[in-house]
């Protein structure tokens, strides 16, 4: 009795582990008693459980470990699942493009009695957006755009805030190489003008116009002393129109419109003038002034 005493006290060790008690309760008991009922329990020997309990123990820990690693591949599978299923929404996802890109660009022509460029910056899926060129003005506009057949319609509108803001109704053909369209001023008191334009993109070419001399090397006193102030401030103005300067002044407006390489582009130019550019607009200015106070005095 002493020997089995001594036996289950080292068994409740052994077990003491919650899981492992369980499974020695429910499972190794039952059939340890089954087999050691015909047997006298004197004749019991404690190494006999430890023969049953570790090999028990071995098998608890081999199925929680296969267990660990079916979850780990389970988890797995999932997160595979999921990166693949990702990959590919974004492989067969849309791309967004610009539809109407061909429309991109100038188009100028005669707008009343001034030279007009319209700019189209942006021309998507059903909206407009560019910038109106004429009579000194630089104005932005936005709008709509729909593709009737082979052509394209735009309404398009410039902000508002100045007197002579109005609104853009004009097609382009499917060439993308004319504008045909009219312009109705907000104020209603202005007329409605009417317009054909052609595309023409804008460059600066410095050898353009009756002085290019102007913007192609430095000038000096002999190239504009005997100038008439008329001249000098015609050879002024002309490098700021190899520019594309958009000019308020109409009577320079109508000399450099009639000019075919003449494209009205901007209405501020500080930025674009070369150094030799702006050596030469001093010097004539200068010169224009002398020629205005002391013109009658060279006999003109």
């Amino acid at each position: 009795m002493e020997i089995l005493a001594i036996s289950q006290q080292k068994n409740a060790s052994i077990v003491s582990n919650r899981p492992v008690a369980i499974f020695v309760r429910l499972i190794i008991c039952p059939n340890f008693k089954r087999l050691i009922k015909p047997f006298p329990f004197y004749k019991f020997k404690p190494f006999v459980m430890r023969k049953f309990l570790l090999p028990a123990l071995a098998i608890s820990l081999l199925l929680a470990c296969n267990n660990d690693k079916k979850t780990e591949t389970t988890q797995q599978e999932i997160k595979d699942s999921a990166t693949s299923s990702t990959t590919s929404e974004a492989r067969t996802a849309p791309v967004a493009v610009v539809v109407f890109e061909k429309l991109l660009g100038s188009f100028v022509g005669a707008f009343g009695d001034n030279k007009i460029t319209l700019l189209i910056t942006r021309a998507d899926k059903d909206s407009v957006s560019g910038r109106s060129i004429v009579g000194g003005n630089d104005r932005p506009f936005t709008g709509t755009i729909t593709q009737n057949g082979n052509s394209y319609a735009i309404a398009a509108k410039e902000p508002g805030d100045d007197p002579n803001d109005g609104v853009f109704n004009f097609t382009i053909a499917d060439s993308a190489d004319k504008v045909t369209g009219s312009w109705k001023p907000n104020n209603v008191k202005k007329p409605t003008k009417e317009y054909t334009l052609e595309r023409k993109k804008f460059e600066y070419k410095a050898d353009v116009g009756a002085y290019p001399q102007a913007s192609l090397r430095l000038l000096k006193a002999k190239d504009v002393e005997n100038e008439m102030k008329e001249d000098l401030e015609f050879m002024r103005n002309e490098i700021f129109a190899r520019h594309g300067y958009c000019f308020k002044k109409k009577n320079l407006r109508q000399q450099f419109e009639n000019e075919e390489w003449y494209v009205p582009n901007t209405v501020d130019i500080k930025g674009f003038l070369t150094d030799i550019e702006k050596k030469n607009i001093e010097l004539i200015k200068r010169y224009e002034k002398y020629a205005a106070e002391y013109g009658d005095e060279y006999g003109r």
